[in-house]
């Protein structure tokens, strides 16, 4: 299973089924059904989430965050929060259909690739693939493209190439991986900021590095070091700024991996995006007390509910959003 964790690297420092069947949750009338997308490597499996209210409802396609996190939004380093099932969930009450998939090499898609194979790029291609999957599909009114932490990235770069209606970046980075990395690990490691600093600024220029500290083989291990050398060859600011189509930033307040001044690059670079910040929101979505290790717990309490003004902001902005044309 591939593990690069770039997400995680907070709280490694802090602590150094396929479904077969479609399944119908009475309580919300809502479907949920596997959808397959044949991909150069296989075929990936996602969860497709069908409300009953709205017909033909708009889909969201939801990109996780980086490493091995999970269509649902958990990671085996940090925990099980659920935060992207609940997503799922509360926008299928809300009558917004919804495509969850784990990226390839991880939980259901967990097919032969090697770490060493992988670049940001699969993930760019496997995304846009997703979206004009969702687009040739009659049962959608419109695409929107939801990104949570890297998978802002992903989403902004697929959501320009596949022509997607909107954009949504959940806790994105608004700086490039280098100077987040730098910021996350001056902040809980900073007897490793000087390394970090020498490794990521060889990584910059495509060079592979060995041999690596011990304390710092989960961030800049050889085998993670391609999939990094590609993602370091973009800055948020310039792909957010690149789109066309209705843009909502949104930040929490106590995110301990990215900040508001992400969200507010962001919005430098597309002056015509919304934005909204959601006082006492972290990475993962969740409302949590201003308090460090309190914050790193909530990543593993699967039952606790997203952050109240979240659905609502993001539901409005789904709504204003004009039908495609067919």
């Amino acid at each position: 299973m591939l593990k690069h964790n770039l997400n995680l690297i907070i709280i490694i420092l802090f602590f150094m089924s396929s479904a077969s069947a479609a399944s119908i949750c009475s309580a919300t009338s809502i479907e949920e059904m596997p959808l397959q997308l044949p991909v150069s490597s296989g075929s990936l499996t996602g969860t497709l989430e069908m409300p009953s209210t709205v017909s033909p409802p708009p889909v969201a396609l939801i990109i996780a965050g980086s490493g091995p996190t999970d269509k649902n939004g958990n990671n085996p380093y940090a925990g099980k929060n659920n935060c992207l099932k609940m997503l799922a969930d509360g926008l299928a009450q809300a009558g917004i259909a919804s495509l969850r998939y784990d990226k390839r090499g991880i939980g259901e898609n967990n097919f032969d690739l090697s770490e060493q194979q992988l670049t940001i790029e699969n993930y760019i291609d496997d995304a846009d693939a997703w979206i004009k999957a969702l687009q040739s599909d009659g049962r959608f009114s419109k695409v929107i493209v939801i990104g949570h932490s890297e998978g802002s990235l992903i989403g902004a770069i697929s959501a320009r190439q596949a022509n997607a209606a909107g954009f949504i970046s959940l806790e994105g980075p608004g700086f490039p991986l280098s100077k987040i990395l730098l910021w996350q690990i001056s902040q809980r490691a900073p007897q490793y900021y000087d390394e970090s600093s020498k490794i990521l600024a060889q990584l910059e220029q495509g060079k592979t590095v060995k041999p690596i500290n011990s304390a710092l083989q989960p961030l800049f291990r050889p085998s993670v070091q391609p999939y990094l050398i590609s993602e370091l060859r973009y800055d948020p600011t310039k792909e957010v700024g690149k789109l066309k189509i209705p843009v909502l930033l949104i930040q929490g307040t106590h995110d301990l991996q990215v900040q508001v001044n992400d969200a507010k690059a962001l919005q430098n670079a597309a002056p015509a995006a919304k934005m909204v910040i959601i006082k006492n929101m972290n990475h993962i979505l969740k409302t949590v007390p201003d308090d460090p290790k309190s914050n790193i717990k909530s990543y593993g309490i699967p039952d606790l509910p997203l952050s109240k003004p979240l659905l609502p902001a993001i539901e409005k902005f789904i709504f204003s959003i004009p039908a495609a044309d067919k």
